[in-house]
């Protein structure tokens, strides 16, 4: 297998959803590369200690870790899997570029470093060559501006977590976690088992908006065993737990010393007299996850905007894009969590098998379709019932920076708005530059459309979110790599 110049599936990215469409495939008798940017498998959620060196760890590698056993498992038949020469798994690498002809995928890689590689085994796998692709390229954290969000100790909360899971090292000894959603509950649940002061947790809206769906919330039974978990762990830490509730305003110089609470309306305006400092050195925000879809729009997939108002890609109910040979799979479906993406990926590979022309499964995948429903619709109660609160905008001051490459506030984008008749994000962006930075939008993509669209009274299509995710090179990339292209190498 190590040498075949062309396999019958490419995947990318070896998180629930990328593990488990590579694994089923290869099973079901497809030579499959699986191409992801980590290290190890897991992805951001299975995210875990180094596994070469795990003995220089306090706590096991499974520690705040669900679905652990089923990773393990995961994980021991993608071993098995390249042994037995059906997989080769390419880790740290990045696909920047995807060309696409009448028969053939070319993936072209990059070195997650940076650093192109310069020996041969490595040289070969900068392009790699599939008759079909599944996409389950992930999400990553969704984030709102806020006066002081850029001071030092204010981080994602996802990142939070990522620092925890992989390193076991919490990113400071007092925490305010706050946002919306579920999500808000894990971080804090895992950074107060580690030894942090979790002084609040504050939700932007009421918990009382889950009554308004409560068949979609009996779902998934599992989530709502892993929430009577949290309060567990909410009790013995004493956690307080604040709902319709916002950070206002973060200060400190050099760092975070103290945060502003205050309390909002249903609409996530700031009632006025409310407002109560606590002092911490570590604000966790998080307003839900973007899918990253640079990949999947750079191959013309068509996307559309989800209940939770995040751009995804559009599939059918056997996971196909839109696009002839290319599935997709997990958040990039929208946000839904790992027991979803899992199903997803499955059944990607098991679409993926039949239009190759192996041997259907019917009753499998009827069954992971109506996984998969389950699912939609219990991630469908999940955002309506703690969306993005509707004029979040009204908490930006004229001076808060909204791109942080670029340096550019608030003010900057209504003026552009306003006075220079730019009407929707792209013509923002290409204004007054938010979203042209080192990141390419992907911290204030979501940001800017909402604050453009507060400003217009307009509510962003897929027109609008489209260009802010496109991007000719998916990764950064050296000069070398796109001479290499000029000149018609690999």
């Amino acid at each position: 297998m190590a040498e075949a110049s062309v396999y019958e599936l490419a995947v990318i990215g070896a998180g629930p959803a990328g593990l488990s469409a590579a694994v089923a495939a290869a099973e079901r008798g497809l030579t499959v590369a699986l191409v992801d940017a980590g290290a190890q498998t897991g992805g951001q959620y299975w995210r875990h200690p180094d596994e070469r060196h795990l003995d220089a760890f306090a706590r096991p590698e499974s520690s705040g870790h669900h679905h652990w056993s089923h990773y393990r498992d995961l994980r021991t038949r993608l071993a098995r899997a390249v042994e037995g020469g059906r997989l080769v798994h390419l880790p740290g690498r990045q696909v920047w570029r995807i060309d696409r002809d009448d028969t053939l995928l070319t993936l072209r890689t990059t070195p997650t470093s940076g650093a192109d590689a310069t020996d041969a085994a490595a040289a070969s796998e900068r392009v790699v060559r599939a008759e079909r692709l599944v996409l389950a390229t992930g999400a990553y954290d969704r984030q709102l501006p806020l006066p002081g969000w850029t001071t030092p100790g204010v981080m994602a909360a996802g990142g939070v977590q990522a620092l925890l899971k992989a390193n076991q090292v919490t990113a400071g000894r007092r925490a305010v976690v706050a946002g919306t959603g579920p999500f808000l509950l894990s971080v804090a649940a895992g950074l107060a088992d580690a030894g942090v002061e979790v002084v609040a947790v504050c939700d932007a809206n009421a918990l009382s908006r889950w009554a308004a769906t409560p068949l979609r919330a009996v779902q998934e039974p599992g989530k709502l065993l892993e929430g009577v978990g949290y309060a567990a762990t909410f009790v013995r830490h004493r956690i307080p737990l604040r709902t319709r509730t916002v950070v206002a305003s973060v200060h400190g110089t050099g760092r975070v010393s103290h945060v502003t609470l205050a309390k909002v309306d249903a609409r996530g305006r700031v009632r006025p007299g409310t407002g109560r400092t606590v002092e911490a050195d570590l604000v966790a925000l998080g307003w839900g996850f973007t899918p990253q879809l640079e990949l999947a729009i750079g191959l013309g997939a068509q996307t559309r905007v989800d209940v939770d108002s995040s751009l995804i890609a559009v599939a059918d109910a056997d996971q196909r894009s839109s696009v002839p040979g290319v599935y997709l799979a997990g958040e990039a479906t929208g946000i839904g969590g790992a027991v979803q993406s899992c199903a997803e990926g499955e059944l990607a590979a098991l679409t993926a098998a039949v239009d190759a022309g192996r041997a259907d499964d019917p009753r499998a995948r009827s069954r992971l379709r109506r996984r998969i429903a389950r699912g939609r619709r219990f991630a469908v109660g999940m955002h309506r019932a703690s969306p993005v609160p509707a004029d979040w905008t009204t908490w930006l001051a004229s001076d808060t920076t909204v791109c942080r490459c670029e340096e550019v506030d608030a003010d900057a984008v209504r003026t552009t708005v306003h006075d220079l008749a730019a009407d929707d994000p792209r013509d923002v962006r290409v204004t007054a530059r938010p979203g042209m930075g080192l990141c390419q939008g992907r911290v204030c993509g979501f940001a800017l459309a909402c604050l453009v669209s507060a400003e217009t009274g307009r509510p962003a299509e897929p027109t609008d979110l489209e260009p802010l995710a496109k991007r000719p090179l998916a990764t950064p990339l050296t000069v070398a790599a796109l001479a290499a292209l000029a000149d018609g190498k690999d």
